[in-house]
């Protein structure tokens, strides 16, 4: 036959542009595959980013208040504005407390959501690869 290595049979021929069709298919779906985690992955992270930023935002920004509030607590004259004082410094560090356990739940978080990803991911890198033979064509030369 024509075109064929000497001995090679037309099935055997057949087969292996078959494996090299699927094996190339199956690359393709793994690559494509791989595009999209990367893609959710960054997603994630810039959501994490993003989040913790604006928590470490309002943080520094209520640390500025409390030492503000010190120094005015320092310097007022009287008893009644001391304790008022200290009472504005009380609830601004306990605003502070929860803005810094909200950042580590929110890191819990984003670590949650990573882990149920990957888990997610290698639940479909299974691939299961399945032939079946549709119709078979027959001829003879005549």
């Amino acid at each position: 036959m024509l075109g064929q290595p000497a001995g090679a049979s037309p099935a055997s021929s057949l087969e292996g542009i078959v494996a090299a069709k699927q094996e190339a298919i199956q690359r393709g779906i793994s690559e494509r595959n791989g595009r999209i985690f990367e893609a959710e992955i960054d997603k994630l992270e810039g959501w994490a980013d993003d989040l913790k930023l604006g928590l470490e935002r309002e943080i520094k920004e209520l640390d500025r208040q409390i030492k503000e509030a010190r120094r005015a607590t320092t310097t007022s004259l009287t008893l009644e504005e001391k304790l008022e004082g200290q009472k504005k410094i009380k609830a601004l560090e306990a605003q502070r407390n929860h803005r810094r356990r909200s950042l580590f739940d929110a890191q819990d978080q984003v670590d949650r959501q990573r882990e149920d990803l990957i888990g997610n991911i290698e639940g479909k890198l299974t691939q299961k690869v399945e032939r079946r033979e549709l119709f078979a064509i027959r001829w003879s030369l005549v």
